[in-house]
């Protein structure tokens, strides 16, 4: 019976039923030892009447093992895997041990794992209970977390019990405290007296384990009420010495039984009974309720028990424990015996062992095919603990350097690569440890710092590797521009011609140009590379790198389809890490292209994988690309949070680029507002060099329209100057725009309205007609102003820039004309979110739900949910209709 848990048991309640009825929910039960959290997890899964149950228990021992932890609770569900797509069962087989495959994306292997709940859902719903998750291993961890932030439509009630540090941001959370002094009466004996009750509920703080475990160590004169002042100790520790005092009452066959069974991890009989555990000493422990023995399996009743059966022991007992199961595995047929039989053998080492330091380079070699780059670390990690040799122990710590930075661990990962020898000659492991701590700099610290990281380590790596060299500069320029320091860049570039013909080169170039403030000699140079085929047959870090230098010269439609193909290959191969990049640009060029709604859905997307990521850089980066798409909408209060959050995030971390954009978002919604004036102040902020040229027409129009039109004579320059080499129609009609702006000219403006007809742009062709028609409207040629404004608002309607359509409105009114009501003319799907909007598109393609679910990281079973909640928005009511309603749309563009 469960005492002062009636708020616990109605969430639980309420979890299962919105189960039962197809909606998916997450908890993570949070409490430090014996607080009560695997008494709620048995009282959900005897709650689960008419639902599956999936359960798994985290072993600290097994926390090395990549995925044990998430194949003890999906073996009973295995025989589905063949259901999963392709790759998701490749994935997950390989990372389950069940197949030998190439290592696999840790977020393909949680993509699979959403794929498999789902499909074992069936009619009932499930339950997957994850007790003791501090204890999972890190891949297990990422796998669970990664399909709980996704669970929607499935039927899945998802519930975590942990200590207060499990790691699980953006989850639903219970935190749980003590019993009330009612609730904690309860479970004491009934035959102590009142005085020595209170001192037991003051002491336990309501720990309703240590309310059920130190009477039972009391002494009789405790128990009589003669007891002693304790200084304040915690209660784990507390109740931990309470099981000591069990344990030192149990025959010494029992003690070494357990003892064994505590450095096993698994609790598999067979295994514990080799390595000399006596079923005698397990029955003696179980007849005190230490441990239950289910089947062939041998489990503790309470962590805590475990800890104080491994910690009571003398060290030379826990060594000669290890050794002993380390012989037991060595004829064990389990996948993971040889990695078990590993780590017992690392445990009782005593010191340096090359011998079983190769044997976990060994074991870290099959985690990282199986996609656990957290526990190839952590063997790499121990290989060089146990390594005598300065330089072999650098490279075994600069392996597990890199292992924790694919894990996203990149903390961890820096402070692996500062244990190594800084001295090293070997140009792999430079790199490697160059890579890491550029990595970790890049994405957590800044840009600038990253970049002088790679310079200093340049002329170590290129007198051993002259390729790895290059590209190192080449990443240092890529720094210099997100950091917008042309110092760093020139640096970097002056090192650079001797690779000719090398479009990376040519591009690093021509970004340092432009930082520069040379607009013709870097343009010209991007321009040169984007428009060849020398392309073809970059990576994706090549691609991404290209993708980012078509923006600033004026590409974005050819932006747009080069982080296409990197956004599918990524998701096909589980690239994660670099599907983040490639989404924030992607949704940025289809921004700038006018596509809004799927611009938000990309960014946002970008968003979450950053965030799971931990790459605050990106994270900021994404902040404010978001913001500048919300400029050109009515969420006036979601563009200014987002904006002016990542405006000051990014100027504490000195990201330039990521500012620029944030201020460029503020700037442009201030004109759409009407506000030119904060417009300006915005968009002067930004410097001139990197995007200042695309930034400039918007500040012209400000200068403009604030009647300061000397402040627009350098923006002025600086985009005429840009547009002359771009050499795009779209830029050349902004370029026509401003000199009719600043000029007053009718001429320009007739022009620019003639060029944007072959552009690629229609928000610029909109905001052209609007300054047009205004100024029209101005020398009081009512019907043309009315002509220009029309086709100003249709545009953005169409587009769903909704502050710039009411503009358009406000000028017909005053041309006399009555316009429309506010609406999105021939968006029909403006009616959806940004997720409903990206599931009908690919379904109107063609795509399954299957493959819709792979490439957007959601279950089959959400991807049909938004479906059918899509249908009814739209007026449809089959799937062949969709197509349709998408080529009417202007997504489909």
């Amino acid at each position: 019976m469960l005492h002062g848990r009636a708020k616990e048991q109605a969430e639980i309640e309420r979890l299962l039923e919105g189960a039962r009825k197809g909606r998916s929910g997450t908890l993570v039960m949070r409490g430090p030892a014996g607080i009560g959290k695997s008494t709620l997890v048995e009282y959900a899964a005897g709650r689960a009447v008419g639902m599956r149950v999936l359960r798994g228990v985290g072993v600290e021992s097994e926390a090395a093992l990549p995925f044990a932890a998430l194949h003890l609770l999906l073996r009973a569900g295995l025989d589905r895997i063949h259901a999963l797509p392709d790759a998701q069962a490749n994935a997950l087989r390989s990372a389950l041990g069940l197949c030998d495959a190439p290592p696999e994306s840790r977020f393909l292997v949680g993509l699979a794992t959403l794929s498999l709940l789902s499909e074992l859902t069936g009619d009932g719903g499930l339950l997957c209970l994850i007790d003791d998750a501090q204890w999972f291993d890190q891949a297990s961890t990422d796998a669970l977390v990664f399909a709980a932030r996704r669970l929607e439509a499935e039927g899945v009630a998802m519930i975590f019990a942990a200590r207060p540090d499990f790691p699980a941001p953006g989850l639903p959370e219970l935190r749980l405290g003590g019993l009330d002094s009612t609730a904690a009466a309860a479970l004491l004996p009934a035959d102590l007296p009142p005085q020595v009750r209170e001192r037991l509920i003051h002491e336990s703080d309501g720990n309703p384990l240590a309310l059920v475990e130190l009477p039972a160590a009391l002494s009789p004169e405790e128990r009589a009420g003669r007891l002693s002042p304790v200084g304040a100790m915690p209660v784990a520790d507390r109740v931990q010495e309470a099981f000591h005092a069990q344990l030192a009452e149990l025959p010494e066959h029992a003690r070494t039984a357990l003892l064994i069974a505590a450095a096993g991890g698994t609790g598999e009989l067979a295994t514990l009974v080799a390595a000399g555990a006596s079923l005698d000493g397990l029955e003696a422990a179980e007849r005190s309720r230490l441990i239950e023995i289910r089947g062939a399996v041998v489990g503790f009743r309470h962590p805590l028990i475990r800890a104080a059966a491994y910690q009571s022991a003398p060290v030379t007992r826990r060594l000669a424990a290890h050794r002993a199961l380390a012989d037991a595995l060595t004829s064990s047929t389990s996948p993971d015996a040889a990695d078990r039989r590993t780590w017992h053998l690392a445990a009782a080492a005593l010191g340096p062992d090359e011998d079983v330091a190769e044997q976990l380079e060994e074991t870290a070699g099959r985690a990282g095919t199986r996609g656990g780059h957290a526990a190839m670390a952590a063997a790499y990690e121990r290989a060089a603990e146990l390594t005598a040799d300065p330089v072999r122990r650098s490279a075994r710590l600069a392996a597990a350097a890199l292992a924790a930075s694919d894990a996203g661990l990149m903390r961890r990962a820096a402070a692996l690569a500062d244990s190594a020898t800084p001295d090293v000659d070997d140009p792999t492991m430079i790199l490697a440890l160059t890579q890491v701590r550029a990595h970790r700099e890049f994405e957590l610290g800044t840009p600038l710092a990253a970049g002088r990281i790679i310079m200093d380590t340049v002329p170590r790596v290129a007198a051993h590797a002259t390729e790895h060299a290059h590209w190192l500069l080449v990443e240092a320029v890529r720094c210099a521009w997100f950091a917008g320091d042309p110092q760093l860049a020139e640096q970097a570039a002056a090192k650079l011609p001797a690779l000719a013909g090398s479009p990376l080169v040519s591009q690093a170039i021509g970004l340092t140009r432009l930082l520069r403030g040379d607009i013709p000699g870097g343009i010209e140079l991007i321009s040169e590379v984007l428009d060849g085929p020398a392309l073809v047959g970059l990576g994706v870090p090549g691609l991404t790198f290209t993708a980012g230098v078509c923006l600033p010269a004026g590409r974005a439609a050819r932006c747009e389809e080069i982080t296409g193909r990197i956004v599918a290959e990524c998701q096909q191969s589980g690239m994660i890490g670099w599907l983040a990049f490639a989404l924030q640009d992607h949704g940025f060029a289809q921004g700038l292209l006018g596509s809004y709604g799927e611009a938000l859905a990309t960014l946002n997307a970008g968003l979450r994988l950053a965030t799971e990521l931990g790459h605050e850089h990106r994270v900021t980066h994404l902040t404010c690309c978001i913001a500048w798409v919300l400029a050109h909408q009515a969420d006036v209060p979601g563009c200014r949070e987002k904006a002016e959050e990542g405006v000051r995030r990014a100027d504490d971390q000195g990201l330039v680029l990521a500012a620029s954009i944030g201020r460029w978002a503020l700037g442009r919604l201030e004109l759409g507002l009407g506000h030119p004036d904060a417009a300006l102040q915005q968009l002067a902020a930004i410097p001139p060099t990197g995007i200042g040229a695309l930034c400039a027409a918007d500040q012209v129009e400000a200068a403009v329209r604030s009647d300061q039109p000397e402040l627009a004579k350098e923006p002025l320059e600086r985009y005429l100057s840009w547009a002359r080499h771009v050499g795009r129609p779209a830029s050349d009609a902004i370029a026509l725009r401003c000199r009719a702006l600043v000029d007053q000219d009718e001429a320009h403006f007739a022009a620019a309205v003639r060029s944007h007809e072959s552009g690629d742009q229609p928000y610029e062709q909109a905001r052209t007609r609007l300054a047009y028609g205004e100024w029209l409207r101005r020398a009081r040629r009512r019907a043309d102003a009315r002509a220009q404004l029309r086709g100003a608002l249709e545009i953005f309607d169409r587009l769903g820039a909704e502050l710039w359509a009411g503009r358009a409105r406000a000028e017909l009114r005053a041309t006399g004309d009555v316009p429309a009501a506010p609406r999105r003319a021939g968006d029909p799907l403006s009616v959806l979110t940004p997720q409903e909007r990206e599931v009908v598109r690919l379904a109107a393609g063609g795509a399954s739900n299957r493959d819709i679910g792979a490439r957007l990281f959601l279950s089959p079973r959400t991807v049909g949910y938004h479906l059918y909640k899509a249908f009814p928005k739209l007026g449809i009511t089959s799937r062949s209709q969709l197509a349709a309603i998408v080529r009417s749309s202007s997504i489909d563009r």
